[in-house]
């Protein structure tokens, strides 16, 4: 049996639902199951986090899933952190496809979520952004400058997009630099990020950074998670 988690699901027609699922070992992958009803219903585990066991089949890009059941209880999330965990669930549905290749995404995710259950760290968010991105095939080197130079603690390096990190200094000469247009960023930050140990004085730093990677892959849509985290803090 497979092991993973729902990132979404919505019903569909009148005994089933719709699953986007993140699968260990493969990625995302839509699937509809069948709720059944009495004791055998499984609508009360069919939700965003709680791990579960099951079956897939199916040669279309829609499969079935079946024979599903608790893997473990569910991760108890709540607070700042559920909103956060519900970030991370649309961050997965938006950026990738329907049997989508991520076959190395579901550990990530799934520590990531045990840590949030843990202590909410803003850090924690950025690991997991860093790790769909490289799924993504679009996350730039950190501890490498675009011209093939190590990454230095001390300077200044602007984000060039598809391409990675260049050095102030040399994005000036160059002439590819605007104070206002670029993204400016520390390279202890990105060292840091790279290491994945990340300290509090880099943490927005870190955020911006992850916003400017994953805007070309969102669009122009905004983030309802991120509205929903917003209007609750207001």
């Amino acid at each position: 049996m497979k092991r993973g988690y729902i990132l979404h699901h919505r019903p569909y027609r009148e005994t089933s639902v719709l699953l986007n699922l993140l699968v260990d070992g493969v990625g995302r992958v839509d699937a509809v199951a069948r709720l059944g009803s009495g004791k055998r219903s499984i609508k009360s585990i069919i939700q965003p986090f709680q791990p579960l066991l099951f079956e897939i089949s199916g040669k279309s890009e829609l499969k079935n899933a079946y024979q599903i059941e608790p893997a473990s209880p569910a991760v108890p999330i709540q607070g700042n952190p559920l909103y956060a965990a519900m970030y991370l669930n649309e961050l997965c549905v938006r950026c990738l496809s329907s049997y989508h290749g991520a076959e190395n995404l579901f550990v990530s995710y799934h520590q990531t979520l045990m840590a949030l259950a843990s202590s909410f760290q803003q850090a924690d968010l950025r690991y997991f952004e860093k790790a769909l991105l490289l799924e993504l095939g679009a996350m730039p080197a950190l501890n490498i400058d675009v011209y093939g130079d190590d990454i230095c603690a001390e300077n200044l390096y602007c984000l060039q997009l598809e391409q990675g990190f260049q050095p102030v200094t040399m994005a000036r000469e160059n002439q590819k630099y605007t104070q206002e247009a670029s993204q400016i960023f520390q390279g202890e930050m990105l060292l840091q990020l790279q290491r994945q140990q990340l300290n509090l004085k880099y943490e927005r730093q870190a955020k911006y950074l992850m916003r400017s990677l994953f805007s070309p892959l969102l669009g122009g849509k905004p983030l309802a998670s991120r509205q929903l985290f917003q209007q609750s803090s207001s």
